[in-house]
């Protein structure tokens, strides 16, 4: 076991240089830190012990020193606000990514993390976990490689997947691979469904809710992923979507979530998203109290807390934060702090908070998610769902999760999205980015269907905002409120909005082989305004 692990971790150092990073590898990929080789070999353990880092590193919040600042450069100062969810009211920050002046130390994070702590255990997953002598944990290893690294490769393009740790490792392009996760998903699918029992992964699983720690719902989660990649690939490689999206909805194959309570997550764990938000900087941004105050969602006091004027050191109001004079009330209202204004002041301290705490659940995908991915591929494909019945099915699958009411008025409802008003200065005012109702319309063209569908779907994706910005990039949808300031250097549209994040740029002096190879397999510059493969900027039909 250790030799699996020192030897991956060897390799690891040398190959992408930072092994600093796998210094204390054996301590934290333990069940419990405190396993010796020989107490490893009791029901299973030896072979179960990589999934605990695995699994906490989808979401991130594993290592060794800490969990929620490396949260918070890797998800949330990156995908959660360019995806439109969350903004950090700290003056500070707002020089960097919220103006596409971007941080290396924070857009690298992603890569630095997950190479350096994750997936070691990958590697140590598939070495120990065979599919001849363990076909069980051999179709979760599969599932749970796909479920981090699509993230990766989402983030940056080509990415590391095949051979890790080894000499015959080499970058693969996102096009390489994801028809890899397709591949790999489908082995996991096709054990799973013919799975006759002998092993469990009860024990260690904490992906999945209690009472469904079962191998008939990782394969569920497998066909929901399969689905989600699918429609991921479908305006670059529509053939190849078609036959995933049709497999994954095959009965036979198992089935889709389909219901609230079987959210995939991490139960039990500490949700680095509430220990940010803890230290007041996870605000809610402009663009999400267009749609939420314009359809005057039910699910926004589910999402965040009321704003609060500015108050003086005897608690009085004086509408005064950080020097700056409010132009309005915003007292128990909801406000959002819009992307790019480059202010360094804290003015947007009273601003609404999220509401995630240390103790929430972290979503990894929702039943919600999937019935608007099944919408989407019935409007694109003869799947044999309805359109509009899946489409409201992901909105109500999503209340119920919120545990929010009057979803039927909301269907029924005409209200579109509201102007954002800055409460400081008027010139950072926008003008409601869509005109889109969360009523179905059966006349409107397939356009206008899908982005009904891809806007409430980003709705109840929250507070998800990897999965959030790469579909808003695929989309276009949901309609953005676009920067205030863009500093990126004239290499981000600030119409187009931003692509993807820049390799390490560390790598140029430290690595420049594993560089260059990147940079070759991306077909493009190496900044923020290169577009990913699956990124065609259109919606083909």
């Amino acid at each position: 076991m250790n030799k699996i692990k020192y030897t991956t971790a060897l390799l690891l150092g040398g190959l992408l240089s930072f092994s600093s990073c796998t210094d204390n590898f054996a301590d934290f990929n333990s069940t419990d830190g405190a396993y010796t080789e020989e107490l490893q070999k009791y029901d299973n353990q030896t072979n179960l012990v990589p999934f605990a880092t695995i699994q906490k590193g989808i979401i991130y919040q594993t290592g060794v020193d800490g969990t929620d600042w490396q949260y918070q450069v890797i998800q949330n100062l990156v995908a959660d606000m360019f995806c439109g969810y969350f903004h950090d009211m700290n003056g500070s920050f707002n020089a960097n990514n919220s103006t596409y002046n971007l941080n290396n130390g924070w857009t690298s994070a992603m890569w630095v993390y997950t190479y350096g702590y994750v997936m070691p255990s990958i590697a140590d997953a598939e070495a120990l976990n065979t599919e001849k002598e363990w076909p069980l944990y051999h179709a979760i290893t599969k599932i749970l490689k796909v479920a981090t690294l699509h993230r990766v490769s989402d983030y940056y393009g080509p990415i590391l997947y095949d051979g890790f740790g080894t000499a015959d490792q080499k970058p693969q392009s996102q096009e390489e691979v994801y028809k890899r996760f397709f591949e790999d998903l489908e082995t996991a699918v096709n054990i799973l469904k013919d799975y006759k029992g002998g092993v469990s992964f009860e024990s260690a699983d904490f992906m999945m809710p209690e009472g469904k720690r079962t191998p008939a719902q990782w394969l569920k989660f497998a066909n929901s992923l399969r689905l989600r990649l699918a429609m991921r690939v479908s305006n670059v490689a529509p053939e190849l979507a078609e036959k995933q999206a049709k497999a994954a909805l095959d009965a036979a194959n198992g089935g889709v979530l389909e219901t609230a309570n079987e959210t995939v997550g991490e139960y039990g764990i500490r949700n680095p998203l509430g220990g940010v938000a803890g230290w007041s900087e996870v605000y809610m941004n402009a663009s999400l109290e267009s749609f939420l105050k314009g359809y005057n969602d039910p699910r926004l006091k589910s999402y965040f807390n009321p704003a609060q004027d500015g108050r003086d050191k005897d608690g009085n109001i004086n509408r005064e934060v950080a020097g700056v004079k409010q132009l309005s009330s915003i007292e128990d209202e909801y406000k959002g702090v819009r992307q790019g204004t480059g202010v360094a002041d804290n003015r947007y301290s009273t601003h609404s908070q999220t509401t995630v705490t240390t103790a929430s659940k972290i979503i990894v995908m929702s039943a919600a998610e999937v019935w608007f991915l099944r919408a989407e591929a019935a409007l694109r494909y003869n799947t044999g769902d309805d359109v509009e019945n899946c489409y409201k099915q992901g909105v109500t699958v999503s209340f119920a999760q919120w545990d929010a009411n009057g979803v039927s008025d909301y269907l029924e409802s005409d209200d579109r999205p509201a102007a954002y008003v800055d409460v400081f200065d008027a010139k950072f005012n926008a003008d409601a980015p869509s005109t889109i109702t969360p009523k179905w319309d059966n006349t409107a063209d397939k356009e206008e269907k899908l982005e009904r569908i891809i806007t409430q779907k980003w709705l109840a994706l929250y507070p998800e905002g990897c999965e959030a910005w790469a579909e808003q990039r695929r989309t276009g949808y949901p309609r953005l409120i676009k920067v205030a300031v863009n500093n990126s250097g004239n290499t981000i549209s600030t119409d187009d909005m931003i692509r993807r994040v820049f390799f390490n740029q560390d790598y140029k002096t430290d690595n420049k082989t594993l560089y260059d190879a990147l940079v070759s397999k991306l077909g493009g510059a190496d900044n923020g305004g290169t577009r990913l493969w699956w990124d065609t900027g259109r919606n083909n039909f």
